[in-house]
C-alpha cells in the first residue's frame, strides 16, 4: 500500500515537471507577440524584418518537433527533456541579453529548439509514469498549461511591457527554467540508453525542408503574395518534399516518423477532430483579440484581462474532463462538449458588433471554454490510447507536428475568410452610398457642418465627411468580416461532431 503511494507521488511530481517546462514554451509563444512592437522600436526594426522573430521560432519549432520521437528512443525521454528545457532556458537567457534584431532572432532559434521538443517529450512521459487507467486525469492537468498559457500571455505581456522592463518576458523563464531542469534531474526515471538506430536521414530532410516551406508561406496568413514567385516555388517545393517524406516513412525500416500508427483508426479520427477544432479554437484565439483591440480599441493588456476569466475555465474543464474519461470514455463528454462549443460560438457571432459589453463578451467565451475544455483533451487522449506503449513516443511527435501545420492552417484559413469577407462587405456597403440614399447623405450633411463648426472650408469639410463616411463604412464591414468567420467556425464544430460519433465507443 505504502508503495503505491509512494508510485502515485512520484507519478503526480514527474506530471508537475511536465506541466511548468509545456507552460513556459507555450506563453513564450503567445508573449512574444505582444512585445514585438517594443522590440521594433528598441533595435529600429522594421516589420517586415521584426515578423523573423515570431516566424524563425515558429519554422525552427516545425522543423524539431519529427526529430524528438527518435531522439527519445535512443537517449530516453528523460535525458531529452532535461535537454530541451536546457536549451529553453539558454534561449530564454540569451533572448534577454540580446543587443540587435539579428542577435534576437539567432537566440529566438535556440530557444525554439528546446521548446519544440518539451510538448512531444513531455506527452511521452506521462504515458510512462501513469497506468491508461489514470492516463485521462493526468493529461487533464497537462493541458492546464496548454490551453491556459496562451490566453494567459497577452495578460502577463502587457502587464510586463506597461509597468517593468520588457526583456522580462525572456529572462523570467530562467529561474523557473533551472529549477525544472533540477527537479527533472531528481523525479524523472532513467532508462538504460539504447543503441543507437539507423538515422532516417532522407526522413528528417524531407520532413524538414516540408515542414518549413509550407509553415513559412502559411505563415503569411492572407497576406501571401502568390504573384511573388518565391511562394508558390516554396508551396510547391514544400509539397513535393511532404510525398517524398510520406513515401520513404512507409518503406523505411525504421522511419524517423512512424505513419503506420495512423492504421489505427481512433489515433487518425482524432487527429483529424483536433485539427478541425484547432480552426474552432482560431475563432475565440485570432478573431476576439484583433476584434476588441482593432475595433473596440482596447490595449493589449485590456484585452488579456477580458480573455482570461475563458482561460481560467478552460484550466478547471481540463482535469475535470480528464477525470470523467477514465470513467465514461470519450464519446459522452466530446458530444455535449462540442454542441455547447457550436451554440457559443454562434452567440459569439452574432455578438460581434460596437454594442456588445465586456461582460456579455466573457459570458460567450467562457461558455466556449466549457466546451472545448468537455471536448478537447478526451479526444486526443482517446487517440493517444489506442497507440501501444512503445510507439507512444513516435505517436506523439506525429500528434504535435500535425497540430502545429494544423495551427499555421487554421491562422491562414482564418485571415482569408476575414479578408475576402471585408472586401466582399466593402464594395457592398460602399455601393449603397450614392446621392438616392438618404441615410448616406444625412449623415455626410451632418459630418460636413461638424468640420465647417471646426473652422474647415465648405470643399474640405465635405471631403472629410466624405472620408469619415468610407471609413466608418470599412470598419462595418470587417465588424461582419469577423463575425462571418466566427460563423465558419460553426460549421466545423458541427464537422467535429459527425467526425467523433464514428469513434469507437470505449473507456
Amino acid at each position: 500500500m505504502e508503495e503505491n503511494k509512494n508510485g502515485l507521488l512520484a507519478s503526480w511530481l514527474a506530471l508537475f515537471v511536465v506541466v511548468i517546462g509545456t507552460f513556459m514554451s507555450i506563453l513564450d509563444s503567445s508573449i512574444v507577440n505582444i512585445a514585438l512592437p517594443k522590440m521594433m522600436a528598441v533595435f529600429g526594426m522594421p516589420l517586415d524584418d521584426a515578423k523573423w522573430i515570431l516566424t524563425c521560432y515558429t519554422l525552427t519549432l516545425g522543423a524539431i518537433i519529427p526529430l524528438t520521437g527518435y531522439l527519445q528512443d535512443v537517449f530516453g525521454a528523460k535525458r531529452i527533456y532535461m535537454f530541451a528545457l536546457a536549451m529553453f532556458t539558454i534561449g530564454s537567457l540569451l533572448c534577454g541579453f540580446s543587443w540587435s534584431g539579428a542577435t534576437m532572432i539567432t537566440f529566438r532559434v535556440i530557444q525554439a529548439l528546446g521548446g519544440g521538443m518539451i510538448m512531444p517529450v513531455g506527452m511521452s512521459i506521462i504515458y510512462q509514469v501513469f497506468p491508461r487507467e489514470k492516463i485521462g486525469l493526468a493529461l487533464g492537468f497537462w493541458g492546464i498549461a496548454a490551453m491556459a498559457a496562451p490566453a494567459i500571455g497577452p495578460t502577463l505581456g502587457g502587464y510586463i511591457i506597461e509597468k517593468m522592463d520588457w526583456r522580462l518576458i525572456f529572462t523570467v523563464n530562467v529561474p523557473i527554467g533551472i529549477l525544472g531542469v533540477v527537479m527533472a534531474g531528481f523525479l524523472l526515471k532513467g532508462v538504460q540508453r539504447k543503441p543507437f538506430k539507423s538515422f532516417d536521414i532522407i526522413g528528417f530532410l524531407s520532413s524538414t525542408i516540408a515542414i518549413v516551406s509550407i509553415l513559412y508561406v502559411l505563415g503569411e496568413g492572407s497576406s501571401v503574395d502568390w504573384s511573388d514567385i518565391k511562394n508558390p516555388i516554396l508551396m510547391t517545393f514544400g509539397c513535393l518534399s511532404l510525398v517524398l517524406f510520406i513515401v520513404n516513412e512507409l518503406t523505411h525500416p525504421d522511419p524517423l516518423l512512424d505513419l503506420r500508427v495512423l492504421k489505427l483508426f481512433d489515433f487518425s479520427i482524432s487527429l483529424i477532430i483536433t485539427s478541425v477544432l484547432t480552426l474552432a479554437l482560431m475563432g475565440g484565439a485570432y478573431i476576439l483579440p484583433l476584434f476588441l483591440q482593432s475595433i473596440r480599441g482596447y490595449t493589449a493588456m485590456q484585452t488579456g484581462i477580458i480573455m482570461l476569466p475563458s482561460a481560467l475555465v478552460v484550466g478547471v474543464m481540463m482535469p475535470i474532463s480528464g477525470s470523467a474519461f477514465d470513467k465514461v470514455g470519450a464519446k459522452p463528454l466530446v458530444i455535449p462538449g462540442l454542441i455547447i462549443l457550436a451554440i457559443s460560438s454562434y452567440a459569439l457571432a452574432n455578438g460581434i458588433n460596437m454594442n456588445s459589453s465586456k461582460e456579455y463578451i466573457i459570458v460567450i467565451t467562457c461558455m466556449r471554454s466549457i466546451g472545448l475544455g468537455l471536448a478537447m483533451m478526451p479526444i486526443s487522449t482517446a487517440g493517444m490510447n489506442a497507440v501501444k506503449t512503445e510507439l507512444v513516443g513516435r505517436a506523439s511527435a506525429l500528434n504535435n507536428t500535425i497540430r502545429q501545420i494544423s495551427g499555421a492552417l487554421a491562422v491562414t484559413i482564418m485571415s482569408t475568410i476575414m479578408q475576402g469577407r471585408t472586401n466582399y462587405n466593402y464594395s457592398k456597403l460602399s455601393e449603397q452610398i450614392n446621392v438616392y440614399n438618404k441615410t448616406a447623405t444625412d449623415t455626410i450633411s451632418t459630418l460636413t457642418k461638424v468640420y465647417i463648426h471646426s473652422g474647415q472650408s465648405q470643399s474640405v469639410a465635405k471631403a472629410s465627411a466624405i472620408s469619415q463616411l468610407m471609413k466608418m463604412v470599412q470598419g462595418q464591414a470587417t465588424i461582419d468580416a469577423m463575425a462571418y468567420a466566427v460563423m465558419m467556425t460553426v460549421i466545423a464544430v458541427l464537422v467535429a461532431i459527425i467526425l467523433t460519433l464514428f469513434m469507437r465507443s470505449r473507456k
